[in-house]
C-alpha cells in the first residue's frame, strides 16, 4: 500500500521534476561549448597564450570526466535533493568566479568548481527518469534528455560566436548565471527525493584511482589531438592512466560495495548498446570538431558562421529526439539503430568530398542529414541498454554510459585530428587544398566506424529488467 501510495506521489510530481532536471543539465552542457569561440576575446583581454588558453576548456573536459564515474556512487550514499542542490549550488558558484574572475587563475578555479557540479548532473538526470518513468515510457522520457544533450551543445558555438562579437566574454557566464540561480531556487522548494538509498562505503583508493586513470586517459587523448600521438606527455598520460585504470578495475570486482559496477557488462544488450553508442560518438564528433577546423582554417569563413552551420543539425535532431523517444517505445531500438546508423554513414561520406569551394548550404544541409541519423540512434540505443540492468545497477549503468561518452568524445577528436593532420598534403605543392584532402580522409574513416555500428545494431533486441 505504501509503495502505491508513493508511486502516486511521485506521479504528481514527474512534470516539475523533470522540468528542473532537464533546465540544470541543458545549463550545464551549454556552459561546456560557450567557450569554444570566445577563446581568443579572453586570451586577448587577460594576455594568454593559446596553450594555456586552451586548459579553460581542457580542465573543464577532465574535472567532468573525472566526476562522472563516481556519481553511482554519490546517487547512493545521497539523496535526489542533496546530490541536486550540491551539484547545481556549485556550477552556479563557479560560474559566479568565472563571471567576475579579474585573472586566468580565478577563471580557472572557476571552471573547475563548474566543472565538479555539472558532472553529477547527467547521469544523475538519467537515473531519476529511470525511477519516475515506468519501462514503456523510458524512450519518450530518454527522447526529452536527448533534446538536451543535442541541442545545447549545438547552439553553443553559434551563441557565443554572435555574443562575444557585441559584448565583453563574460557576458556568457552572466547568461548562465541566472538559469542556474532560478534553477537552484525552484529545486530546493519542488525536487523530491526519488532515488534509493544504499549507504555504499567510501573508498578512498577507489576514488583517487578513478580520478587519476579516467583524467590520464582523457588528458591523453585530447593531447593527442593537437600534440601527436609520439609527443612524451600523450605516450606518459595514456599509459599512466591505462594502468591506474587497470589496477582501479581490479579492486571494483574485489569490493563488496564497488564505486562503479563493472559488472553492469555481463548484461549483453546494455554491452552492446554501450559499444554502438561509442562509434556513433566517435563518427559524429567529426561534425563538431573537424568541420567547423575546416571551414574556419580552409575556407575563410568565420567562428560564427561555422556554428551556424551546425544549428540545423542541432534543431533537426532535438526535435527528432522526443519522436524517436516515442518510437521506441513502440517499437524498439533495433530499427531504428539500423535505419538511423545507415543514414548516419552514407551522409558522412557526402563530406568525403570537400573542397575549398564547397557552399555553406550543402554542408548544413549534410550535416542536417546526419543529426538526424544520430537523432534515431542515440537515445533509443542507450535507453535499450539501461533496460536491461535490474533497478539496482541503473546508477552504475548510467555512469558507465556517460564515462564511455566523454571517453569516446575525446578517443574521436583525437583520432579524427590526427588522421587529417596526417593525411594532409602540402599546401606548398597542392595549394589549400592539400589540407581539405586530410579533412576528406578523416571523414572516410568516420564513415567507416559508423559502417560497424549498422552490423552491429542488427543484434540488438528488446528487453525487460534482469532479476536482481
Amino acid at each position: 500500500m505504501e509503495t502505491t501510495e508513493a508511486k502516486e506521489e511521485q506521479n504528481i510530481k514527474i512534470a516539475p521534476i523533470v522540468a528542473i532536471l532537464i533546465s540544470g543539465a541543458f545549463a550545464a552542457i551549454l556552459n561546456q561549448t560557450l567557450l569554444a569561440t570566445a577563446l581568443p576575446h579572453i586570451m586577448k583581454d587577460l594576455d594568454l597564450t593559446a596553450n594555456t588558453a586552451q586548459w579553460l576548456t581542457t580542465v573543464f573536459m577532465l574535472v567532468n570526466g573525472v566526476m562522472i564515474p563516481i556519481t553511482a556512487f554519490l546517487i547512493g550514499r545521497y539523496t535526489t535533493r542533496t546530490l541536486f542542490l550540491t551539484a547545481m549550488g556549485l556550477f552556479a558558484l563557479g560560474t559566479l568566479f568565472c563571471a567576475i574572475a579579474p585573472n586566468f587563475f580565478f577563471l580557472m578555479i572557476g571552471r573547475i568548481v563548474q566543472a565538479s557540479g555539472a558532472g553529477i548532473m547527467i547521469p544523475l538526470m538519467q537515473t531519476v527518469f529511470f525511477i519516475i518513468f515506468p519501462i514503456e515510457k523510458r524512450g519518450s522520457a530518454m527522447g526529452l534528455f536527448g533534446l538536451v544533450i543535442s541541442f545545447a551543445p549545438a547552439i553553443g558555438p553559434t551563441l557565443s560566436g554572435y555574443l562575444v562579437d557585441q559584448y565583453p566574454w563574460r557576458v556568457l557566464f552572466y547568461i548562465v548565471l541566472p538559469i542556474a540561480i532560478i534553477d537552484f531556487i525552484i529545486a530546493f522548494f519542488v525536487l523530491k527525493n526519488v532515488t534509493k538509498l544504499t549507504n555504499p562505503k567510501l573508498d578512498v583508493l577507489s576514488i583517487i584511482l578513478s580520478t587519476l586513470g579516467f583524467g590520464g586517459m582523457l588528458y591523453g587523448f585530447s593531447a593527442a589531438g593537437t600534440a601527436g600521438w609520439a609527443s612524451a606527455q600523450v605516450i606518459l598520460s595514456l599509459v599512466f592512466g591505462a594502468l591506474t585504470l587497470f589496477i582501479f578495475i581490479r579492486r571494483q570486482f574485489k569490493l563488496e560495495q564497488p564505486i562503479l559496477e563493472f559488472r553492469v557488462f555481463k548484461y549483453g544488450i546494455f554491452t552492446l548498446a554501450t559499444i554502438i553508442g561509442v562509434i556513433m560518438f566517435i563518427a559524429m564528433i567529426g561534425g563538431a570538431t573537424i568541420l567547423p577546423i575546416y571551414m574556419q582554417n580552409m575556407h575563410e569563413f568565420t567562428a560564427f558562421e561555422s556554428g551556424l552551420m551546425l544549428l540545423p543539425g542541432a534543431l533537426i535532431m532535438g526535435i527528432m529526439n522526443p519522436v524517436s523517444g516515442r518510437i521506441f517505445d513502440k517499437f524498439g531500438a533495433k530499427m531504428l539503430a539500423i535505419v538511423g546508423l545507415t543514414i548516419t554513414t552514407v551522409s558522412t561520406f557526402f563530406f568525403t568530398n570537400l573542397t575549398t569551394e564547397t557552399s555553406f548550404t550543402y554542408m548544413a544541409v549534410v550535416n542536417a542529414v546526419r543529426m538526424f541519423g544520430v537523432a534515431l540512434v542515440m537515445m533509443p540505443v542507450t535507453t535499450a541498454g539501461l533496460n536491461q540492468l535490474p533497478p539496482s545497477l541503473i546508477p552504475h549503468g548510467t555512469a558507465m554510459n556517460n564515462t564511455m561518452r566523454q571517453v569516446s568524445g575525446s578517443v574521436g577528436t583525437a583520432l579524427l585530428v590526427t588522421i587529417m593532420t596526417n593525411t594532409a598534403l602540402n599546401p606548398a605543392e597542392h595549394g589549400m587544398q592539400g589540407l581539405v584532402h586530410g579533412v576528406n580522409v578523416s571523414f572516410i574513416a568516420a564513415g567507416a566506424v559508423a559502417g560497424v555500428g549498422i552490423i552491429l545494431a542488427f543484434f540488438l533486441r528488446k528487453t525487460s529488467p534482469a532479476e536482481e
